[in-house]
C-alpha cells in the first residue's frame, strides 16, 4: 500500500486541478490500470440532507394550482433577469422538484422581500424521495423567486435572486 502512495504522480494531480480551473468543471476522474485519481472542487456549498417524511401534494390540487402560480412566476422571471446583475442568483444544485414550504399548506420558507441570513433554508428540492434543504449562500433580501412551488428544476437552473 505504501508503494502505491509513493507512486502517485503529483504533477498529474496538479495538471488535473489546472484543467478543472481552466474549464470551470467541478470534478474530473482519471483511471489507468489499478490507479484511480479523482480531483474535485466545490464551487457551491455542500448541502446537508435532512430526513423528512416523503410527501406528494394531492394530484387534484396540483394541476389547478400550478398554472395559476406559473403565470406570475413566468412574468416575474423577466424583471428578475434585469435585476440579476444587482443580486446573487441562487442556482439549483440538483435535478428534482422544488418546494417553497416544508409541508403542503405550510407557510413558505421565504417570500419576495423577506430578509434571509446565510445558511437559512430558502427552498427544498426533492430528489429521489429525499428532501434536500437549500440554504441561502449569503445574507440579503429576496428580490425574486424564479420557480413556482412544486415545479421541476434542472441542475444550474436559477431559483431565486438575493440582493
Amino acid at each position: 500500500m505504501a508503494d502505491k502512495k509513493s507512486g502517485i504522480d503529483q504533477a498529474l494531480i496538479r495538471d488535473l486541478a489546472n484543467i478543472l480551473k481552466d474549464t470551470d468543471l467541478t470534478e474530473i476522474e482519471v483511471e489507468q490500470d489499478d490507479l484511480r485519481i479523482r480531483v474535485s472542487r466545490n464551487s457551491q456549498p455542500v448541502f446537508a440532507q435532512a430526513s423528512y417524511p416523503a410527501y406528494a401534494p394531492p394530484m387534484a390540487a396540483m394541476p389547478a394550482a400550478a398554472p395559476a402560480v406559473a403565470a406570475p412566476a413566468a412574468a416575474a422571471a423577466e424583471p428578475a433577469k434585469a435585476a440579476a446583475p444587482a443580486g446573487f442568483t441562487l442556482a439549483s444544485p440538483m435535478v428534482g422538484t422544488c418546494y417553497h414550504a416544508p409541508a403542503p399548506g405550510s407557510a413558505p420558507f421565504v417570500e419576495v422581500g423577506s430578509t434571509v441570513k446565510e445558511g437559512q433554508t430558502v427552498l427544498i428540492i426533492e430528489a429521489m424521495k429525499t428532501m434536500n434543504q437549500i440554504p441561502a449562500p449569503r445574507s440579503g433580501k429576496i428580490a425574486a423567486i424564479l420557480v413556482s412551488d412544486a415545479a421541476p428544476v434542472e441542475f444550474g437552473e436559477p431559483l431565486l435572486i438575493i440582493e
